[in-house]
């Protein structure tokens, strides 16, 4: 599933961090705590990799 915007892009990839042991779970805040918990690597992965350009900073629900 591909980021809808730069943040969620940003914090998939601080997620990821952490699922992999690369930096403390609890350093982690917000929306990258709750996705390192309900997403799998592969999941935080294709969101993580998603292209920047184009992309909104933030996305309105």
């Amino acid at each position: 599933m591909p980021a809808k915007s730069q943040s969620q892009q940003k914090a998939a990839g601080a997620a990821l961090a952490a699922k992999r042991g690369e930096m403390k779970k609890s350093e982690l805040k917000g929306a990258s705590r709750s996705m390192e918990k309900s997403m799998s690597e592969k999941e935080l992965h294709d969101m993580a990799s998603t292209k920047r350009k184009g992309k909104a900073e933030h996305v309105r629900h």
